[in-house]
């Protein structure tokens, strides 16, 4: 069976094994639990120790706690990266066997946190680097003792990209034709981003 929270595939074993464990929590507990996952995901501190106390009624073990923040994390970052939804995710968490009050709490608290959960998720995407900021000089010289040909300008760029925590300076010297190649092609890339955000 074809989750659409899993990409329209099926669903992870693993995952179908944990739902089991979800489902011996309180529906009332789960959703704190959610909220602090949530918080997680958002790049807040996560608190293990409270996690530990509302679990502790349901007697679970420390693979089985570790094992439900992962399970609930794997729903959720899933779920917003494919743009899911509450009640298709209460609908589909249901069809794997969570009780209904479990997933309507589940997803009530995903969808107070899902805007803000999928600008998270791609503010954190992969990417090899991110342009900091372009600073440029044109040099055009008007006469030389060594060269025959003059008149031809040339255009120094220095790109600033960002690598996590790191900001790298990447010196570029391009010619007045190839400058024109590249601003149009930057140009298209811009439209073609618009029409995809």
């Amino acid at each position: 069976m074809r989750f659409r929270f899993c990409g329209d595939l099926d669903c992870p074993d693993w995952v179908l094994a944990e739902i089991s464990v979800l489902a011996k929590i309180s529906s009332v507990k789960l959703k704190l639990i959610c909220a602090q996952v949530l918080r997680e995901l958002l790049g807040e501190a996560i608190d293990y120790e409270k996690i530990l106390k509302l679990t502790s009624d349901a007697k679970l073990e420390s693979g089985d706690v570790k094992a439900t923040i992962a399970v609930l994390d794997f729903i959720f970052s899933s779920a917003a990266k494919h743009n899911v939804d509450g009640e298709s995710l209460s609908s589909e968490l249901q069809q794997l066997g969570l009780p209904k009050e479990h997933a309507t709490g589940l997803c009530r608290s995903y969808e107070e946190k899902q805007s803000s959960l999928q600008e998270s998720l791609r503010a954190c995407s992969l990417r090899l680097s991110q342009l900091d900021s372009v600073s440029w000089r044109v040099d055009y010289t008007l006469s030389s003792s060594e060269l025959r040909d003059v008149g031809e300008p040339l255009v120094h760029l220095l790109l600033r990209l960002r690598g996590g925590t790191t900001v790298a300076a990447v010196p570029v010297a391009v010619s007045a034709d190839k400058f024109r190649v590249l601003l149009a092609e930057l140009k298209q890339a811009q439209a073609l981003m618009q029409t995809l955000l």
